[in-house]
């Protein structure tokens, strides 16, 4: 891949370069924590100054710096007005530049990184990496973008409205998937979930003229999306039981994943997904549905699908030594993703059910509400045990009832009888929460009590 040296990216920002011309970055970083030699570390205003973490980045090898004033160092420096602007300036160009001829987006309240590995593996697409999904990690990525590719897969999140109309201005979009809209950052809105929809939808806004989505049928605020005036410049291809394209023969086989067959107006054939659970079903099916409308084959799409593997936080199953499994979906957690995880939990072999749930972020006014909602639907769908720990914890414990339990933290829930440690051999353990509360320790604690843990899959 070829990269551009620092005076075509000084030409590009209309900025001034002090310093080799020729210097070509090797990658981008806004982190001097994590930053690679050779790479650019961009100097970034936000609730701390990236500037005061130059030394830090030139000690442990950036080759340039983005800048918005002049600094007392020895390695080339481009000086812009605004650094914020300036790398979504840099990705949007080179996104122009070397453009695919087939750019699909992926949004949604749940479930679009999932839905963007499928899609990328069946549209043999180049993806936007982890979860570099906001109004800096997209340009970030897109200004590394290669050359020759001929499908991309954009995800595009956002938690304010505006944040996904700036991210298809960046990178204008063919094909859109939206795998849902639910209750996430719903405090940023004052409008509740509407508002949530339309800010969602600014991701169909952004298809060009002419352009396909898919969502999931039964999912009333996409169905809103479909029928407004911004949205009829493009085509909205539904999936599900009453649209041409339709899951059939739906079975969980426990760990072995999921097998059903898609049915569409041109093309019927089995799947098989190694991840487990309904909901990834219909992620795939949004995918497929989509990779085919774009021109993928049956056996791209079918291939691709079986070849994703989970991720740690997303989904991974692990094999306890004493019995049971652990169902690692860490990573994040809304109303609707934990039910979906919960009902995939059920389907693995081993006894008791047991939830171990991070308190949910970002609800607003409806968080004591929809934690309560989700203990008592937990109760419902045959869960034993609820351990739950952060702010709203003792509101998913009130919803469940006798044999929850509610923790302040995670040090808490560590460190107490009856926290991890009470948890009894042979289980079906969901943990599911976000980095915040540190949910991804509470899976490293538990696999580390088995220490005879077998293998995950």
């Amino acid at each position: 891949m070829s990269l551009w040296n620092l005076g075509k990216i000084s030409e590009i920002l209309a900025g001034n370069l002090l310093g080799d011309p020729t210097v070509t970055p090797k990658g981008i970083s806004f982190n001097s924590k994590q930053i690679q030699k050779q790479e650019c570390f961009v100097a970034l205003r936000a609730n701390r100054d990236g500037h005061d973490f130059i030394p830090d980045a030139l000690h442990r090898g950036a080759s340039c710096l983005i800048v918005d004033h002049v600094t007392n160092c020895e390695v080339p420096q481009i000086i812009v007005k605004n650094t914020t602007e300036s790398i979504q300036i840099w990705g949007q160009r080179r996104f122009e530049t070397f453009r695919p001829s087939r750019v699909f987006g992926v949004t949604g309240s749940a479930g679009k990184t999932t839905t963007k590995e499928f899609l990328s593996a069946m549209a043999n697409a180049w993806k936007t990496p982890g979860n570099f999904n906001n109004t800096l990690g997209l340009p970030m990525s897109l200004a590394l973008f290669p050359e020759n590719v001929q499908s991309a897969v954009l995800e595009m999140g956002m938690s304010t409205p505006g944040e996904i109309k700036r991210l298809t201005e960046i990178a204008p979009l063919d094909f859109g998937i939206l795998t849902g809209i639910g209750h996430a950052h719903i405090e940023n809105f004052p409008d509740g979930i509407r508002g949530i929809a339309r800010a969602k939808g600014e991701l169909v806004e952004g298809i060009q003229s002419g352009g396909s989505w898919v969502f999931p049928e039964d999912d009333e605020h996409c169905q809103w999306v479909a029928v407004q005036t911004w949205a009829k410049h493009c085509q909205s291809l539904p999936v599900g039981p009453t649209s041409p394209r339709q899951i059939l023969n739906h079975e969980s086989k426990g760990l072995l994943g999921e097998f059903f067959v898609y049915k569409g107006p041109h093309h019927q054939f089995p799947v098989h997904i190694q991840l487990k659970g309904r909901h990834h079903v219909i992620n795939a099916a949004l995918a497929i549905a989509i990779a085919l409308e774009s021109g993928s084959s049956e056996q791209q799409v079918a291939s691709g699908a079986l070849a994703l593997i989970p991720e740690a936080g997303r989904g991974r199953v692990h094999h306890l030594a004493h019995g049971g499994h652990l169902l690692d979906e860490s990573y994040n957690a809304s109303p609707e993703s934990i039910i979906a995880t919960a009902n995939s939990l059920k389907g693995l072999p081993g006894g008791e059910l047991v939830a171990v749930l991070g308190s949910m972020r970002e609800l607003g006014q409806s968080a004591t509400q929809q934690h309560e909602a989700v203990g008592l639907r937990l109760r419902e769908l045959g869960f034993n045990r609820l351990l739950c720990y952060g702010d709203f914890a003792t509101y998913l414990s009130n919803g469940f009832g006798n044999g929850s339990t509610s923790f302040p933290s995670f040090e808490e829930l560590k460190d107490a009888a009856d926290g991890l440690s009470s948890i009894p051999v042979g289980c079906r353990i969901l943990v599911k929460g976000s980095r915040y509360w540190k949910s991804e320790l509470a899976v490293e604690w538990i696999l580390n009590s088995n220490q005879n843990t077998m293998k995950s899959s």
